[in-house]
């Protein structure tokens, strides 16, 4: 059952069956270059159970993003709870297969995803973080809308720019 639709993508609930084709994505090095490490087999079926998790306690996680013209699931995308200083945030993260970057895959599941999350969930805001030196996602988060919070650091002590996006204010 699809959580939402954009105009190429499909997002829906991930399942243990998609391990193989998430991993694809989260078990590429250059992916995942701005994580520890990149993960194996074992912690792709963690972070789908973490997810499957999410949903239950929350209503959302991350998705997956499933490409509408062939029915392929090319990464996920969704709302997760960051910890970021102390405090939870809900926050928009992606991840897309390595061969289709470039193509506006990321910015249109997470376009739709921050549409859900303020039209559906009502979320009074959404933030974005991600290590400094990654561009590709902060240009994401910019074009999205969201704009430069602050810079802080990660659990891990790494430095990390925090985005972050508030509802549009109807005009009256």
């Amino acid at each position: 059952m699809p959580i939402l639709e954009t105009a190429r993508l499909c997002l829906r609930p991930l399942t243990l069956e998609d391990t193989d084709a998430l991993h694809a994505v989260l078990g590429d090095p250059i992916a995942m270059v701005h994580y520890p490490k990149p993960y194996d087999r074992e912690m792709t079926v963690g972070w789908i159970e973490w997810n499957l998790r999410n949903y239950a306690k929350y209503g959302f996680g991350l998705w997956a993003v499933i490409l509408k013209e062939d029915g392929r699931l090319i990464g996920d995308c969704g709302i997760t709870v960051q910890q970021v200083d102390g405090v939870p945030r809900e926050e928009i993260g992606y991840h897309i297969l390595r061969e289709l970057w470039g193509r506006g895959y990321a910015t249109e599941a997470a376009a739709g995803v921050r549409d859900y999350g303020f039209g559906v969930l009502g979320l009074k805001q959404l933030i974005s973080w991600m290590g400094v030196d990654n561009r590709a996602s902060r240009r994401v988060a910019e074009r999205i809308g969201m704009t430069l919070e602050k810079q802080t650091v990660n659990r891990f002590g790494g430095a990390q720019v925090v985005y972050s996006i508030a509802p549009a204010v109807p005009r009256g």
